[in-house]
């Protein structure tokens, strides 16, 4: 089990006095699980496990009523359940994949007034709304959400610096990084192309966790592919399995759809793409459904580089990226994790130099906005930093690029002072622009 992120979160909801039950949610396969269960074991005496997807018989438990002691009694009952004890203050119970039980849910709002015992819940399609069945939705309908009773956390698949802890990187190194990033001062040539190393790896395997211990048991990258493809395998099953009737193929069209509107000079998201003569409003809802599950993130264009980003941004312009960048390189054609080893990048180059930044972002709970003018310019993206509205790079080649320079230049126009340029090269700086290698973007966290 390796180090994650989340942990602190789960340690800080811990310590917090009368804290709320905790729901984390996030895209499938990301670790929730198993983070929650080896959370639990290591500080709580006892730790009633209970999933809803293995075992939907458990939904009884919650009924006829929420009352705590009724529902203690019951779980008592069940045979799986027998071995455990339910100590007040010292037991702790866990619900998983808590989105298949709505009762489930409701009950929360009467554990937290019952103060008894602590909750902790997974959740992977929370924020999938209207497509599912008659009865789903007449139990939801039953079973309204304890908003004000729960305290909810966002959990992603392993981000980059997740990724070199899980290789064994040692912190004084990443410190070391750290301060050269702060200071701009340039990497240490060996330590900058090991750097160079783990994040071309990371490219190829993402930051999904069977993907991670498969590649780093292994170093097999068949078989690193054969899990990642089975993860998206998974991906449409749910699609299939939650998605309506008349749904289920267009999302899924949607989601294949991703790697060749990436692969397109302009990226920006074309329903045309996804099928000839399509329309948004016949694949808006499916793209959205996509998006709910976690599975990707929109990237919106902004009217002028200003603050606040969100009250510029144009919601029927958007970009589509993967949230994991392992799992688009999966997507894409038989030799590509191949061609990213030796450099050879192709008509994919700029979709995954985006991707990574985009995934880096996405990870550290940032939205994101990218800025983009008919005249040609654009801004691959565009953030809050240090207080100022910030465009970042993603470039293979150094020196200027074009739109930052005249971005650059128009402060009149643009409204920037300072810009970062990302790609495959030391720490430098050249007046207004700060260039970084790519394997620190994860470092742009302050706002």
């Amino acid at each position: 089990m390796y180090k994650r992120k989340i942990d602190n979160e789960l340690t800080k909801w811990k310590n917090t006095p009368k804290h709320k039950p905790l729901v984390v949610k996030g895209v499938r396969q990301c670790g929730k699980t198993s983070s929650v269960r080896q959370f639990a074991e290591q500080n709580f005496k006892e730790v009633v496990y209970l999933d809803f997807r293995e075992h939907p018989e458990f939904k009884h438990l919650f009924s006829p009523n929420l009352d705590i002691s009724s529902i203690i009694m019951r779980m008592s009952l069940v045979p799986e359940l027998q071995q455990y004890e339910f100590i007040p203050g010292e037991t702790c119970l866990i619900f998983d994949e808590i989105q298949d039980c709505p009762m489930a849910r409701a009950s929360l709002k009467y554990f937290y007034l019952d103060g008894r015992y602590d909750v902790m819940c997974t959740g992977s399609l929370l924020g999938v709304n209207g497509y599912k069945s008659k009865k789903e939705l007449n139990d939801e309908e039953l079973a309204s959400i304890p908003v004000g009773f729960e305290e909810l956390i966002t959990m992603y698949p392993m981000d980059f610096e997740e990724w070199l802890w899980a290789n064994g990187v040692k912190p004084i190194v990443i410190d070391y990084l750290k301060d050269c990033y702060a200071e701009e001062k340039s990497i240490d040539i060996t330590i900058h192309e090991l750097m160079r190393e783990y994040l071309i790896n990371y490219i190829i395997v993402g930051g999904m966790p069977e993907a991670v211990v498969t590649f780093l048991n292994t170093k097999q990258m068949n078989q690193v592919i054969r899990v990642q493809r089975r993860i998206i395998d998974e991906y449409k099953a749910d699609m299939v399995k939650y998605a309506s009737q008349s749904d289920k193929s267009r999302i899924i069209e949607c989601f294949e759809s991703i790697p060749t509107q990436l692969a397109r000079e302009y990226k920006k998201f074309s329903y045309t793409t996804v099928r000839k003569g399509s329309r948004g409003r016949d694949y808006a809802g499916c793209l959205q459904w996509i998006e709910d599950a976690g599975i990707i993130r929109r990237c919106y264009n902004i009217r002028t580089t200003e603050l606040p980003l969100d009250g510029q941004r144009e919601d029927n312009e958007f970009k589509v990226y993967m949230a994991d960048i392992g799992l688009l390189v999966s997507m894409m054609e038989d030799g590509t994790q191949s061609s990213i080893k030796q450099g050879n990048l192709g008509a994919y180059k700029g979709a995954i130099y985006e991707n990574v930044m985009a995934d880096m972002l996405n990870k550290m709970g940032r939205k994101l906005y990218y800025f983009h003018k008919d005249s040609g310019l654009e801004l691959d993206f565009v953030v809050r930093y240090k207080g100022e509205c910030v465009p970042l790079e993603c470039k293979a080649r150094s020196g200027k690029a074009k739109s930052l320079s005249t971005v650059l230049k128009n402060k009149d126009i643009y409204h920037v002072n300072h810009a970062i340029k990302l790609g495959d090269h030391n720490i430098g700086r050249d007046g207004e622009l700060l260039t970084l290698p790519m394997y620190l973007g994860f470092l742009l966290t302050e706002v």
